[in-house]
């Protein structure tokens, strides 16, 4: 019963998108205690069936949204577990070369090749979501380590190598985290920045730091997230104009949910002013996705997060009506913040429209993000519970 219980509480756990810490802090607000009780640590035991909640399992359900039977229920046939980092790179660490060099000379012909295949999981991240490119991203970025390690090569090379591997470990860490796995997320970026560093390349440090403030700012951990978007953005010098307009964003985006509304909208502005400057100078291929539009996509974000729906709904509509259908996880996400805007506009009929085309595109996408907006959605939705339209869409989800 209790593996059980611990399989349940992870598969909940993870199905939200919360680390094990987020789950503590939950449990500990649920049972209305001050301090940390229980913490990460306590939940990993719980979730591998070293300890059993006891008293405490009252309070998880409660955090988690479901009855206490749930968790002590069997648990339902899963698909086989998500990969972890750990599950494809050498113990120790695994950007140091082995003392002995046993594998084929590399040169830049393989690093061109592994170039490539980065770019095209990047490409591949804008119709496919995270949850179905996991394990491809890991096993990518296992090969490109063990070319690193084992393989023989020259000075020049190995930098090359390292600058593909930090970019490689920016799009693994950017699937993993819209897979739901938060921490693996992290770990990945962390890697990345490793990488980055050994190479030199500070705009590709910049990114890599960037993409993990975004996610911690995402994650509730505000303070830190804007720290690291800012220091990404302090770090920016001679970095290309369009890379200046997305450590931008990022930063404008942490102030967002810090209620700093001023920084935020001098952030936009800054980033605005950054993506003018771009001509012909010489980028990252990574940067390809950086332009007016996604700018505008953050801006309208940041009015929806601040209750600006007036100057929010004409901006997602205008997003909305250019962006590619296939693009359908992009999609229901800003989807989800027009629903959001027009709840706030007291629009709810049309903000119940809305919604439920994001639920009806949210359902067979394997990314954690659109899950989390669809609870924000109709959590926003259920103070107008009162109106037919939103009655109907809330009693049809449960």
């Amino acid at each position: 019963m209790t593996g059980s219980i611990g399989a349940n509480i992870r598969r909940l756990r993870e199905q939200r998108g919360w680390s094990q810490a987020r789950l503590a802090r939950e449990t500990c607000r649920a049972a209305d205690v001050q301090g940390d009780p229980i913490g990460r640590q306590e939940v990993s035991r719980y979730e591998t069936g070293k300890r059993t909640p006891r008293e405490w399992l009252p309070f998880i359900a409660a955090a988690l949204g479901v009855p206490v039977d749930a968790l002590r229920a069997s648990p339902e046939p899963t698909e086989p577990p998500r990969p972890a980092l750990a599950d494809y790179l050498p113990d120790g660490d695994p950007l140091a070369p082995i003392s002995a060099r046993t594998g084929r000379r590399v040169g830049m012909d393989a690093v061109n090749d592994l170039q490539q295949r980065v770019h095209g999981l990047r490409l591949a991240d804008d119709v496919i979501a995270g949850g179905d490119l996991l394990r491809p991203a890991l096993r990518e970025l296992r090969s490109a380590i063990r070319l690193f390690r084992e393989g023989s090569h020259s000075e020049a090379v190995g930098l090359s190598l390292l600058q593909a591997i930090g970019e490689l470990a920016q799009i693994a860490g950017w699937i993993a985290s819209d897979a739901g796995q938060r921490e693996e997320a992290e770990r990945i970026y962390r890697l990345g920045l490793s990488a980055a560093h050994s190479a030199g390349d500070t705009t590709l440090a910049g990114n890599l730091l960037g993409s993990l403030a975004y996610q911690r700012t995402n994650t509730g951990d505000v303070r830190a997230g804007l720290a690291m978007a800012q220091a990404a953005m302090e770090s920016a010098t001679g970095a290309p104009p369009r890379a200046r307009a997305l450590y931008l964003d990022r930063v404008a985006w942490a102030h967002t949910q810090a209620g700093e509304t001023q920084s935020a909208m001098r952030a936009l502005s800054e980033a605005s002013d950054a993506l003018t400057e771009h001509g012909e100078e010489e980028e990252p291929a990574y940067l390809y996705w950086v332009d007016a539009g996604e700018l505008q996509v953050m801006e309208s974000r940041v009015y929806t997060e601040l209750r600006r729906p007036l100057r929010a709904v004409p901006l997602l509509r205008d997003v909305l009506s250019r962006y590619d259908a296939t693009h359908t996880r992009e999609l229901a996400l800003y989807l989800s913040w027009l629903a959001v805007a027009l709840a706030d506009a007291n629009e709810p009929e049309e903000a119940a429209a809305t919604a439920e085309r994001v639920i009806t595109l949210s359902a067979d996408v394997a990314s954690g993000r659109t899950a989390e907006r669809v609870r924000v959605v109709l959590a926003r939705l259920d103070e107008f519970r009162n109106v037919p339209e939103v009655r109907a869409l809330l009693e049809h989800v449960a």
